[in-house]
């Protein structure tokens, strides 16, 4: 089976399945309300939380990190039983499948691009973060770590949820290569498109940070 053939495959049911938006879904059933239309208008997390508040956001998270885990799983399987291709050395999840490293990160990325661009509501959407972490989780648990952290220290230390999110994106692609030595080209390519995506989502919130217009996430914030 052609690479081509297979990217599609993964490619597809990754992108529906990340077109799924935890944020809406849970605004609609929980407080029939849609936050497309409170706060900035992004159906993301963050915007979910400065909206509503704590509550409902475990379910957010619950549900973008079941439709991102679900397709790079299985696009990851997929490389890895028809390519051949090298299999990732996450230990936390090696010894439960075989799962091709650019497989994860054909899936990951074909998600963010439904996350950022559902085809269920308008093409409009987050802005990928959400899907990103969980796949970083999947490909390897030290690049994980150290992303995670990057994101975690830069939002306590600055309170600016984007500086964050755009840093530890954008920054996975470097250590993922550079690094940890973790695939060739072909998957830092692929990550560092990823990167990319995010950056670009996060236009506006850079153009705020430079003016020093962003707003900062308060985590003691009220349900409004």
């Amino acid at each position: 089976m052609s690479i081509f053939l297979l990217i599609l495959i993964a490619a597809i049911p990754a992108y529906l399945l990340g077109s799924v938006n935890g944020a809406i879904i849970t605004s609609q059933v929980i407080y029939r309300k849609d936050i497309r239309k409170y706060g900035s208008g992004n159906p993301g997390l963050t915007n979910f939380f400065r909206v509503f508040g704590k509550g409902g956001v475990l379910l957010v998270v619950l549900i973008d990190v079941i439709k991102s885990i679900t397709p790079v799983i299985f696009g990851g399987w997929l490389f890895a039983v028809f390519t051949g291709m090298p299999v990732s050395e996450n230990w936390l999840l090696r010894d439960l499948f075989n799962i091709s490293f650019f497989g994860i990160l054909v899936s990951g990325f074909s998600v963010m691009l439904g996350h950022c661009f559902p085809v269920f509501y308008g093409f409009t959407g987050g802005k990928g973060v959400m899907a990103a972490g969980t796949m970083v989780i999947i490909l390897d648990w030290r690049l994980a770590l150290v992303c995670w952290s990057i994101f975690v220290i830069l939002t306590l230390v600055t309170g600016y949820v984007s500086l964050g999110s755009t840093m530890a994106c954008f920054s996975m692609a470097f250590f993922q290569y550079f690094v940890f030595g973790l695939g060739g080209i072909r998957e830092f390519i692929v990550a560092l498109l990823c990167g990319i995506l995010v950056v670009i989502r996060h236009e506006a919130n850079i153009k705020r940070l430079i003016k020093g217009e962003e707003s900062k996430v308060s985590f003691s914030r009220k349900k409004e």
